[in-house]
């Protein structure tokens, strides 16, 4: 409607040119839900909100967004002090008198019993392999003694609550009581997944057992929102220590003082110490085996940080596969291409597990980049599942621009245009397979053409696309071929 203008003067018209478009959501914005040290600042801790999922209730905290490791230990601290034996066997020569010579020492280092809250090592491995901004949701404190499957699902439905988040994961899954907690957790994270269309779940084998997975009666459905990553991993990350909390360490010396080789001499007894009690050389070397002991974890945490990598080099499109793991020493199981056979492709369940090896001269690298639904040539690889909800999620909102706008010709072909250039801006980047747009993707709108007359009389525009999205080669076959000698 034109302006109806009054008073005699000189206006301006502002006038936009330029049509609507599409702005890309984040495709990688993890929550991790599990066990904390503390939830908040000392005089400001975050709400908490009180969530029965079925179980009972659980005062679980709002969700957190954080961008670094540093900011994960001021609002969520760290994790329990494990508590390490220290063994110290030394063989010096000239007897009692006068053994003044060291021949030989040997200082071995163990975890009496590992804690269970690991949240804090698998943010290490989450932001040392190229992770970004993530949300924590914190169902418990670290001082509680067990796992529940009743606190993982009352994080699982804060979660619900939050639209930012696009991949959902559970490190400590692994530390349930039993395996069917740990499948139903996932079978409950799948079907959110499924019905909020704006997340993937990335999940680990309980246990480190594939059969586990692969015989889960829970994980049956949704399965193209969600993929599996096997074996666990032998990380850097060393184990949280205190050298001077006697409660927690436990230091033994032996000493073989007149080199006869038995350390069980009734004048060589083994003496407890303290680390303050120890010379400096041999607090040095206990330090050293210590950070040798590096922490057992499953690689979920890593692989949601391989995500967020390849998101930010390449792009949502691009397989998160063929790429090295950082502060990972070795795998808790070696698997060969013929083991990884029998996992890549299940022709019973369909459960597809990605594999993590370790190749001569090329480190430990990922070698799968398929969902859980390994059998659907729709939805097989994480890639397209992972592309198609950025797609999805960004045309939703994008054309929330449109709501209540005339149902006709004039606001179809605005809608239209604005997906169009978006695709297009896709298959420029390479997430869409063909010479020309055309080939690549479609976007159809208009009466007798995704409408029927009832349907604008409903007050509904509906709006096709479809798109030829780029899908990896997971398998290159080289031919050869000998030739005769021509004369």
């Amino acid at each position: 409607m034109a302006t109806s203008y009054k008073t005699p003067g000189v206006y301006i018209e502002e006038i936009s040119k330029f049509p609507p478009s599409v702005a890309e959501v984040e495709t990688a914005i993890p929550v991790f839900i599990g066990y904390t040290e503390k939830a908040g600042l000392a005089n400001a801790p975050l709400p908490t909100i009180t969530i029965n999922p079925g179980g009972g209730d659980v005062a679980v905290s709002e969700a957190k967004r954080i961008e670094s490791l540093l900011e994960y230990i001021t609002y969520f601290g760290t994790g329990p002090t494990e508590h390490l034996t220290i063994s110290i066997s030394e063989t010096f020569t000239g007897g009692a008198a006068v053994y003044s010579k060291l021949v030989s020492r040997s200082i071995t280092a163990s975890v009496v019993t590992p804690s269970i809250h690991t949240m804090y090592y698998h943010m290490q491995l989450y932001f040392t392999n190229g992770g970004g901004p993530c949300y924590i949701i914190s169902v418990g404190k670290t001082t509680e003694g067990s796992v529940t499957k009743n606190n993982l699902l009352a994080g699982l439905e804060m979660a619900k609550r939050y639209d930012e988040p696009t991949l959902t994961v559970f490190p400590q899954a692994a530390k349930l009581s039993t395996a069917d907690d740990a499948y139903n957790i996932y079978s409950q994270a799948l079907l959110q997944a499924a019905t909020l269309q704006d997340r993937f779940v990335v999940m680990d084998c309980y246990n480190d057992d594939t059969d586990t997975l692969r015989n889960a009666a829970s994980l049956t459905d949704n399965l193209k929102y969600g993929a599996a990553y096997h074996p666990f991993l032998r990380s850097a990350v060393s184990y949280k220590y205190n050298l001077t909390d006697e409660s927690s360490l436990t230091i033994t010396l032996q000493q073989d003082l007149n080199n006869d080789g038995n350390f069980t001499d009734a004048g060589e007894p083994a003496v407890t110490k303290t680390y303050a009690s120890l010379n400096a050389e041999q607090k040095t070397l206990v330090k050293v085996e210590i950070d040798k002991l590096g922490v057992v974890l499953p690689p979920c945490a890593a692989m949601v940080g391989v995500y967020a990598n390849v998101d930010n080099l390449r792009g949502v499109w691009k397989a998160p596969a063929n790429v090295g793991l950082q502060m990972v020493n070795g795998l808790t199981k070696l698997v060969n291409a013929v083991d990884q056979a029998a996992l890549n492709v299940d022709p019973v369940a369909g459960k597809s597990i990605n594999v993590i090896r370790a190749f001569t001269g090329k480190g430990i690298l990922v070698w799968g980049a398929r969902t859980l639904a390994g059998n659907d040539n729709e939805w097989r690889y994480i890639n397209v599942r992972r592309f198609c909800i950025m797609v999805e999620i960004s045309s939703k909102l994008a054309s929330g621009t449109f709501v209540f706008e005339p149902n006709d010709a004039n606001t179809w072909a605005k809608v239209q245009g604005m997906l169009e250039n978006f695709l297009t801006l896709q298959w420029r980047a390479g997430a869409l397979q063909g010479a020309k747009p055309s080939d690549a993707f479609y976007v159809a709108v208009g009466l007798n053409r995704t409408m029927t007359a009832q349907d604008i009389l409903e007050g509904r525009m509906i709006v096709e696309i479809g798109m030829a999205v780029v899908r990896p080669a997971e398998f290159i076959i080289l031919r050869f071929s000998q030739m005769m000698a021509k004369s």
